[in-house]
C-alpha cells in the first residue's frame, strides 16, 4: 500500500460501488509529531473500529526517536505567557471548526467515535468542552496560584520580596487514556505554564491527541514545544525518563507502581459514589442518579459506580434498572447512541468479569449478560445494576467502563469509611455535620451535596482531581533590590 506523507488518507474509494455494495472506507494515516515535524514509521498499528474494520495507520517511534524529540524539548523556551494565551485560544478555534491534518471536525468525530466506541454525541460534546478548556488555559491554572505568589520574578512586588509561582521543571509526559476524548482537554494547561508537553496518545483512540497536537502546532507552538510520540508499551517510559514530570493514566495497578515516585501523578479508577440518607427522598433526584450513571456513555472516572442509601436499598435499585432498561443499543456513529460499543469478544469477556465479580448479589438489570450484540462484529455494553448485601461489600470498589452501578444500604454505623476512596461523592442529605466529615476525609477529592449534580459534572474553574497546576508548580521568595 502507497503511503502518502502529505495526506491523513491512505485509501479511498476511487469509484461509485455497486448498489448493494458497503461502501469501503477511508484508512487514515496518524503519523508522529516530532520535533522535526510529522514523521512515518516503519512500524505502525492498525487501529480498528469495534466491528473490527481497519480505520487507521499509527506510527510507532522508537526510544531513539523520543530521546531526540525530548531533548529537542528540554532545549527549547516556551513563548512569552500572554503569547502562550493567545496561541492556546487560536488552537481552541482549530481544534473546534478547523480542518485539522486534513480531518474536518465532523470526520474527526466519526474517527474518533469509531474507534473508541464512544457515542458521536459525546464525541461532540467532548470537541466543544476541549476547545472551551483551550480558550480559558491561562485563566483557570491561575485559580490554583497561591494568593501569597505572583507569575514572574519581573513583577514590581518582588522588589520587596514575594513568593514567586514557577515551574517545577521544563519537560512535561502525558501518558494518555483512550476511554474518553475529554481527558485530553486538561493537559494543555501544561503549555499555558511554559511547559514543553510529550504526549503518548492510547492506541485505542488517538484521534483525539493527534488532532490537538496538530491544532496546537498550527496555531503556532513550535514542533519543540509539543509533541505526539506513539510508542509500544515497552518503550513507554522513555517519555517518562525524558521528562521531568509525567502524568500516566492507568488501573490501580498503574497506582501501586508509581504511588511513592513524587514525579508521576496518577489518574487511576475513579471510583465515584453517591450517599443519600433517610432525611432526603432519593425519587426526587432519580434523573441525577441515572445521569451521573449513564451520561457519557459510563464510561468515566467521574460515573458513578456505586450508591450507597440509608433506607430501602431495592426499591432504589429497581428505580434505576427500570430507568436504565431503556437504553438504546445501537452503533456509535448513531446520533441517538448513549451506550459504549466494543468489539463483541472483549464486550463478552467484560460480561464473564462481570458476572463473576457479582456472585453473591442481586441482579435487577444485567444479571444475564451485558453484551448486546449487533451482528457486525461489534456490542453494545448494556447497563448492570446490582444491589450489595452491606456497605462494605467488595464489589463496590469494582469500576467497570459501562454504566455499571452497585447498590448498597448504608447505615449510619458505617460512617465514612465505605465512601473513602472517590474522586467524586454526591452526598445527598441535609446532615450537615456528615457533610463536614465527607469534606475533611482526605480521599475523597470532591464532594457535591445536595443532589442537584451529577458526579460527572465539570465546571470551569473547579479541580478535577485537584488542581493540574498544583502538580506542575511550586512557590518559592524572590527579592531584589
Amino acid at each position: 500500500m502507497s503511503l502518502p506523507a502529505t495526506a491523513p488518507a491512505l485509501a479511498a474509494q476511487s469509484a461509485r460501488p455497486p448498489r448493494d455494495a458497503v461502501p469501503s472506507r477511508t484508512l487514515y494515516a496518524l503519523d508522529a509529531l516530532g520535533e522535526r515535524g510529522t514523521y512515518r514509521a516503519r512500524r505502525r498499528h492498525t487501529v480498528t473500529d469495534a466491528t473490527g474494520q481497519e480505520l487507521a495507520e499509527l506510527s510507532l517511534v522508537p526510544p531513539l526517536f523520543i530521546h531526540r524529540t525530548m531533548m529537542a524539548l528540554r532545549r527549547a523556551e516556551p513563548p512569552e505567557a500572554d503569547e502562550r494565551a493567545a496561541l492556546l485560544h487560536s488552537a481552541a478555534r482549530l481544534f473546534a471548526t478547523g480542518e485539522v491534518a486534513g480531518l474536518s471536525p465532523a470526520a474527526y468525530e466519526e474517527a474518533a467515535s469509531r474507534a473508541g466506541g464512544i457515542p458521536v454525541s459525546i464525541v461532540r460534546r467532548a470537541t466543544a468542552t476541549t476547545a472551551e478548556r483551550l480558550r480559558r488555559a491561562y485563566e483557570s491554572v491561575q485559580y490554583a496560584r497561591p494568593a501569597g505568589t505572583v507569575n514572574g520574578w519581573q513583577d514590581p512586588l518582588t522588589r520587596t520580596g514575594r513568593g514567586t509561582w514557577t515551574r517545577r521543571g521544563e519537560v512535561f509526559a502525558v501518558h494518555a487514556a483512550g476511554n474518553h476524548p475529554g481527558t485530553h482537554s486538561i493537559w494543555p494547561e501544561a503549555l499555558a505554564l511554559g511547559y514543553r508537553v510529550a504526549v503518548r496518545p492510547s492506541r485505542r483512540e488517538p484521534f483525539t491527541p493527534h488532532r490537538l497536537v496538530s491544532a496546537l502546532r498550527a496555531a503556532g507552538f513550535g514542533d519543540d514545544q509539543v509533541a505526539l510520540l506513539p510508542t509500544e508499551h515497552q518503550h513507554a517510559d522513555a517519555l517518562r525518563r525524558g521528562a521531568d514530570l509525567s502524568l500516566v493514566y492507568g488501573g490501580a495497578g498503574v497506582v501501586e507502581q508509581y504511588a511513592g515516585d513524587p514525579a508521576v501523578r496518577v489518574q487511576g479508577p475513579g471510583r465515584s459514589k453517591i450517599l443519600i440518607t433517610a432525611d432526603t427522598d432519593w425519587r426526587a433526584h432519580l434523573d441525577t442518579l441515572v445521569d451521573s450513571v449513564s451520561g457519557h456513555g459510563g464510561t468515566g472516572c467521574v460515573n458513578t459506580t456505586a450508591v450507597f442509601v440509608e433506607g430501602d436499598a431495592g426499591e432504589l435499585a429497581a428505580a434505576l434498572a427500570e430507568r436504565l432498561a431503556v437504553l438504546p443499543s445501537l452503533p456509535p456513529c448513531d446520533d441517538r447512541a448513549v451506550l459504549p460499543v466494543q468489539p463483541a469478544a472483549t464486550a463478552r469477556a467484560v460480561a464473564a468479569h462481570l458476572l463473576r465479580t457479582a456472585a453473591g448479589t442481586r441482579a435487577w438489570l444485567g444479571g444475564e449478560g451485558v453484551a448486546d450484540e449487533l451482528g457486525d462484529g461489534s456490542a453494545v455494553l448494556r447497563p448492570a445494576v446490582h444491589q450489595l448485601p452491606r456497605a462494605d461489600a467488595p464489589q463496590a470498589a469494582v469500576e467497570l467502563p459501562f454504566p455499571c452501578v452497585w447498590v448498597a444500604p448504608w447505615r449510619r454505623a458505617d460512617g465514612v469509611a465505605p465512601l473513602r476512596d472517590s474522586l467524586v461523592l454526591a452526598a445527598v442529605t441535609r446532615d450537615e455535620e456528615l457533610v463536614g466529615r465527607l469534606v475533611a476525609e482526605p480521599s475523597i477529592s470532591n464532594v457535591f451535596v445536595g443532589g442537584g449534580h451529577p458526579t460527572h459534572l465539570k465546571e470551569h474553574g473547579l479541580p478535577h482531581d485537584g488542581y493540574l497546576s498544583e502538580f506542575l508548580m511550586r512557590s518559592k521568595s524572590v527579592i531584589r533590590n
